[in-house]
Formats: C-alpha cells, structure tokens, sequence
C-alpha cells in the first residue's frame, strides 16, 4: 500500500527542478507510505515519477518505487496488493518469461508480466487492489490504470501543457502553479449523493480515472490527442455471463462454493510481512471475514471496534460476543461527542475532497487505534451490495408496486403527514410497538427512514425512486448557486446494467456507484490517513462473478438480505449472536450538531459565510439549520454535505497530516 504522483509535459524539463517537485508532490501523501520515498525523472522526455512506500510485501530496498524493469524499458509507480502475484510469477517460470528476481515484492512481479504479456493483459490476469502509472520509454508513452472496483483512488488532469496524476489531489494541489475552480456540476453531484461521482473531481478539469479501467497517452502529443479510458473488466459483463452460466446446484452446494472463493480470497489477502488483523462490528458481513481469517490462522486475528454511548448506535456489544465466540485479541473503542469534535477539523485534510458520508468519523477513529497494533486490516466492505444486504433493497419492490397506483395527491397528502411529526417522536412510537414484529422485519433509525420515504412518496418510475432512496437532497440544483446537475449523469451510471428485476439493478447500481465512490474512498483515506493498509476480500472479482451466478433468492429471501452469506456465517458463528435489526456504521450526527457540534456547525453555515462563498441558497441552508436545532426535523444528511464542502473550502482542501 502506497501513494503515487508525477507528472508528465509536452516538452522536456530540467530534471534537478522535476525532482523537486517531484518530491514535493509526494511528501503532500506522505502517510500513504512513510516508510520509504523514491522520485525517477527523464528530464528530455518530459516525465517525472514519484512514490511514497508503506511496505507490507518484501520490506527490503528491493521493493523500492519507481521500479524499472530488468530490460530497463518500463518504469512503474505502483499504489495496492497484487494478491495473486506468485501465482502470476509461477506462470512467467513455466513460459520461460520469467526473469532473474531481486525480490518477492508484487511490484517486480507486475513490471515482469507487463514485460511479457503486455498490460491489458496483465490487468486482466491480476487479483488485487491497485492504482498504477507506467512509463513506457521505447514508446514515450504513460498509462495509468486501477483495480475493478476503485478500491484505490487515482486522479489525473493536464495544467496547461502539464499532465498531472496522484493517489490523491493534494498530491496534484502540490505542483506549483496549480489551478483549478470548484466544479459547480461537481458540486451539485455531490450535493445529491454525499460524494462527487466518477468520473468528475470538485475541479474543473481533473477527473477520477473509473475502476477497471487504463488510460494510455504520449505526453508530447499533448491534451487532444489523449484517448478516453478503456475498461479491462466490467460489472455489466459479468451479470451478463452470471445469466448465461447460473448456477445449478443446491442451496447447499451454493454455500459450500461460496465458502471455497470467499476463503481463497481471505486467505490471499491475509498475505503480508507484517502484523494485520480486522474491523469487527459484529454485523454478518465483518463477523464472516474474522471468522474466515481465525480459521486460517494459527493464533488470534487482532479485531478492532467502536462504540458509542448513544442507544440505537452502539453495535460494540455484539462485536465483543462475536468476537469472545471465534476466540479473538479483540479491543474496542468508545466514541464520545467529543471526540467527534476533536476530529472534525481533519476531516478536510483526510478526505481532500468535499466528502459527506458522517460514518468517516468512527472510521477515522478504528483506523488510527488498529495502527497501533498493525498495518493492515481486512474489513467486510462489499457484502451489501453484492449480496443484497441494505433495507431498501427489502423495501424498493413493495414500495413502488404501492406508489405507482398512488394519484398524485393522495401521495403528497400522505407524504405531508408522515413529516408533521418528528423523527424522535417516530421512534418512540416505534419503539413501543416494535416488539410486536418479527425481530428480522425490525428498522433502526425508524424515524429517519419515515421521512426519507416522505421525500420521494411523488416519484414516477422504480429508477426516480432509486434516485430518491440514495439522494441526499432530492433537488440539489436548487441549492447549488449556477448549479446544475450533469446531463444524463444518472443515466449514464447505469447505461449498460440489464438485471433481472429492479432490486437485482439496484445492487448493480450501488456496486458501481455508491460502493465506489463512497464506502470504498471513505475506508481508503480513513485508513491511509493512519499508514493502514485496508483490504476488501468481498471485492475479489471471482467472488463477485460467483454472486451473479446465484439466483436472487439466495441473497435476499423471507425478508431478509444477505441469506447466502448467513449460511456460511452460521456454520463458525451461532445465529442468536448475529441477528438483529440492520445499524449500519452509522454516527448520532443529529443530536451532535444540536449540541457538541453547534458551535462548528454554526460557524460553518452562518448567513455570513454562505453570502460571501456564493455557493448556496442561503434562505434554503439557514431554514434547514434553524429546523434542525430546533428539533421540528431532522436535517443531518443534508446538512452534512454542506458542512464538508464549506470545511472542505475553508481549509483549502489541503492540510499536512502527521502520523497518528
């Protein structure tokens, strides 16, 4: 696990000033990898390579970055694992492709295959997590590429007549001379989602390069003549070849396959030369990967969770039961108000984008008191999406097969009155009549969901309604000043994406959307922030391939989501210590901004500040604020986006971290 950056010019540079900043640029990510720094300049070709190193494979020098390849013709800047690198290396050896190593990093064995195979090629034939920039120096020509689902970030955009690239953009915010204006489409995107999609950045002109994707260009051809992104892998193939070649056998035989990859996977990625251990919230999908991990394991997989002391958060109790059952070094962490306060002002720095999903905090906080203790951990990110885990997808059928009947005032009537009362009169009404359901049918934070559903009661198709369930504000161009949604962004998202069924989409959509841009960025900067290295073994693509393979009733069946992955999990972990009604990692955001956060908050969204930006509607942000503290309603998705883009902008976006 690394950090990357350079930049490439139509013209050569003098090479002492490319080295650096060079350097420079690298030392803005300096806890992706504080272990080691390395920077390689060909001052007449105009290219500069950078790497910040955080070694967890071949600790040696002989993992050092930039690598140049035994033939000297590539030089590569590589940030991820290549999980089943000797395997990789085994079938160099047998083709007589392999060369004399230095080492056993992954690295080696990626510069090796490009050499002998060529790089789609060998993007297609590696299982890992990855960004990556390659110079070709017979060719003149740089390629940047990254993993299959976008589990490691990667920018890139030209300044004028200079190609810039990063892990991160204070890495590109790092080159003198750079400049960039907000995005206002950008802006308005993450309005909505929480996040800014792929494949737009908050600036103008910089852009994410898409999972699964490569990007080729000869520097000196300059900005036109660059080639769009081309994929290696997609989603959309892979339900496509899930529907021809279903599987056939038993529900059985399904759990025992699914145990088989999902195993493997784990047991790849426990692959390391120093400690690693796990995030634990005693949910199904973290409570599956520790057990998996503590059956390859010959001593106790270090865990880690966090609490906190507000009721219907608190999820610390069931990790610890779950983790005295599988006989694990188990520590947890209580989260206080507080601390939330305390870590807020970082928030800029970690993220270095506009980032408002809440659950960042808790993240944060896991992260750095995992890092005391090791340097890579695994989490179960992934499990919601792929094997229908998230209550909407519970709900999304039976609610539109409701609402479409619905005449349009009836909806806005009904919708009036699910909002006239608070949330926290919802929940205490809930509360008293929760117990008369089935504990598989109970919702947590059963006030905010009400009125989210209030929200999106008028919707015309099952799309709109998905676009509604997974909107922060529902109409963001009336928030954003000259802002306006991308033309057919939405659209565009899915284009391609044939499921059998509106749910089966929907995990589609999410695993390509919001697990991209939004679980996987937040877990990623979290853990980079602390030099953690964090791995997804969920995300391995033939564990993916394998789910599509199943029929949907093996995800979400009786009610309830995830059943497959249940299954398995009940054969290492006993049923009464796992099931209970769905948290997510969610925070008490709301109850913080009317109390331990106010003051920030308010900072933040005063009438002064919101004029003198010219970012939002300030008649619009001040009712939702003034509606929130006063406890009429609750405002927290909302609110948060706007207050990590204003932390975002008065920070600057960019902030030295020192290593926790």
């Amino acid at each position: 696990m690394c950090g990357l950056t350079g930049f490439a010019s139509t013209s050569g540079f003098e090479s002492g000033w490319a080295e650096r900043v060079a350097t420079g640029m690298a030392s803005a990510i300096m806890t992706r990898g504080p272990d080691d720094a390395g920077v390689w300049v060909d001052g007449s070709a105009g290219i500069a390579l950078a790497h910040r190193r955080l070694s967890i494979v071949d600790l040696s020098p002989a993992g050092h970055q930039p690598m140049v390849s035994g033939s000297q013709r590539f030089v590569l800047a590589f940030n991820g694992e290549i999980y089943n690198h000797l395997e990789l290396r085994a079938a160099l050896e047998r083709s007589s492709a392999a060369i004399a190593w230095r080492g056993h990093s992954d690295t080696e064995t990626l510069l090796a295959c490009i050499e002998a195979w060529g790089l789609q090629h060998t993007l297609e034939r590696c299982v890992g997590m990855f960004a990556l920039a390659l110079w070709d120096r017979q060719a003149a020509q740089l390629s940047l590429a990254r993993d299959r689902f976008g589990e490691k970030p990667l920018y890139y955009g030209w300044q004028g007549s200079t190609f810039l690239f990063g892990s991160e953009l204070k890495a590109l915010k790092a080159y003198p001379g750079f400049c960039a204006s907000v995005d206002r489409q950008a802006l308005t995107a993450m309005m909505r989602f929480g996040y800014v999609p792929a494949p737009y950045s908050i600036y103008q002109g910089i852009f994410k390069l898409p999972a699964a994707s490569w990007l080729t260009l000869r520097p000196a051809a300059g900005a036109a003549a660059m080639e769009t992104p081309k994929t290696y892998w997609s989603l959309q193939q892979a339900i496509q070849q899930g529907k021809q070649n279903p599987f056939q056998g038993s529900a059985a035989d399904a759990v025992n396959e699914l145990e088989q990859v999902l195993r493997q996977s784990v047991r790849l990625q426990m692959m390391a030369d120093v400690p690693l251990g796990a995030f634990l919230s005693g949910g199904v999908d973290s409570s599956l990967i520790t057990a998996l991990m503590q059956a390859e394991s010959s001593r106790p997989v270090q865990t880690y969770t966090i609490g906190f002391a507000e009721e219907g958060y608190n999820e610390a109790a069931h990790a610890r039961e779950v983790a005295r059952h599988l006989g694990t070094a188990h520590t947890e962490l209580y989260v206080s108000a507080q601390d939330a306060v305390d870590q807020v002002a970082l928030l800029p720095a970690v993220y270095d984008e506009p980032f408002a999903d809440s659950s960042q905090i808790p993240t944060m906080l896991v992260s750095r008191m995992a890092r005391q203790h090791v340097t890579v951990a695994l989490s179960g990110d992934g499990g919601d999406e792929i094997f229908g885990g998230y209550n909407r997808y519970l709900l999304a059928d039976r609610l539109w097969g409701r609402l479409r009947h619905l005449p349009p005032t009836v909806a806005s009537a009904m919708s009036r009155c699910l909002t006239a009362m608070p949330e926290e009169r919802w929940d205490a009404f809930y509360q008293v009549m929760s117990f008369l359901l089935p504990q598989r049918f109970q919702v947590a934070q059963f006030g905010n969901k009400l009125h989210k559903l209030a929200e999106i009661m008028q919707c015309g198709s099952p799309e709109a309604l998905y676009q509604g369930l997974v909107s922060q504000w529902q109409h963001p161009e009336q928030l954003v000043l000259n802002g306006s949604e991308t033309p057919g962004l939405f659209a565009r998202m899915g284009a391609g994406t044939s499921t059998d069924g509106f749910v089966p989409w929907m995990m589609a959509m999410d695993t390509m959307t919001y697990m991209a841009d939004d679980i996987l960025v937040k877990v990623d900067r979290a853990a980079m922030a602390a030099s953690l290295e964090s791995r997804v073994p969920m995300l391995d693509h033939r564990v993916v391939e394998f789910a599509w393979r199943l029929p949907h009733s093996m995800k979400v069946s009786d009610g309830q989501g995830k059943w497959i992955l249940r299954q398995l999990l009940y054969k290492h972990v006993p049923k009464n210590l796992i099931e209970r009604p769905k948290q997510g990692f969610a925070i008490p955001v709301a109850a913080w901004l009317r109390g331990h956060l106010r003051p920030w908050a308010e900072d933040l969204l005063s009438e002064q500040r919101l004029r003198r930006d010219g970012y939002f509607n300030v008649d619009l942000v001040r009712k939702k604020w003034e509606e929130h503290v006063s406890g009429r309603r609750n405002w927290q998705a909302q609110l948060w986006c706007v207050l990590a883009f204003n932390s975002w902008l008065q920070s600057d976006g960019y902030l030295q971290l020192a290593i926790a």
